[in-house]
């Protein structure tokens, strides 16, 4: 019997770690699974932007209008606007593995390095310092919070149910990104819990920080 693939919408912040973490699974879910993920840009900028005064001082001035925390992801919505998602997901992949895994600095030469690594054009990386796709961006950010609620984070991830209706939720954080049967059972088990009418949370303390492969 021939099982249908189905596309599994992500929402994510190329700064946040944990998305990243996430997002590494869903690639091996990919391979274990009839599933093809399908790129989104959020932020966690416009996220925070009416309640910045609640925030660390360092993450205050990242997320402030102007702060680095709007320039990754305003390339990422300009790649995804003139190259489309797949695109997307390969500069993803470049610049997080740059920003995550070697801990490169959160800069313009960082950004265009993962833009040519990932086949698209360096001059890309203007669109850190312009707020020209910032209408995209507020309406991609806005498409995926509003399937799950103002109270959560990066990443987001929308799928058909099993019974073909819309299921979203935050997350899964994990660390490390499981692989192969691991990851398959990571994935049955989330859509069970959150296709599942009035079920809204699992939550235990971090004792490890997201762990890079």
């Amino acid at each position: 019997m021939t099982v249908e693939r189905v596309t599994a919408d992500f929402w994510f912040d190329p700064i946040c770690p944990w998305a990243w973490m996430t997002s590494r699974w869903m690639l091996e879910v990919e391979k274990v699974r009839p599933v093809d993920v399908r790129w989104h840009v959020m932020s966690l900028a416009v996220l925070n932007e009416e309640k910045l005064d609640e925030l660390p001082e360092q993450f205050r001035e990242a997320m402030a209008r102007g702060g680095w925390a709007w320039e990754p992801v305003r390339v990422c919505v300009a790649v995804e606007r003139q190259f489309g998602g797949e695109a997307l997901g390969r500069f993803y992949t470049a610049l997080g593995t740059r920003f995550h895994n070697r801990d490169l600095p959160r800069t313009r030469e960082t950004i265009a390095a993962a833009l040519e690594d990932a086949g698209l054009p360096a001059a890309l990386a203007d669109a850190a310092d312009t707020d020209e796709y910032d209408k995209d961006l507020r309406a991609s950010h806005k498409e995926g919070i509003e399937k799950v609620g103002q109270d959560v984070g990066t990443p987001i991830i929308s799928v058909p149910g099993p019974d073909g209706t819309e299921v979203a939720f935050f997350g899964p954080v994990v660390t490390p990104a499981p692989k192969g049967d691991a990851a398959a059972r990571l994935w049955d088990g989330t859509l069970l819990v959150a296709s599942t009418p009035g079920f809204y949370e699992i939550k235990r303390t971090r004792t490890v920080g997201p762990i890079f492969d």
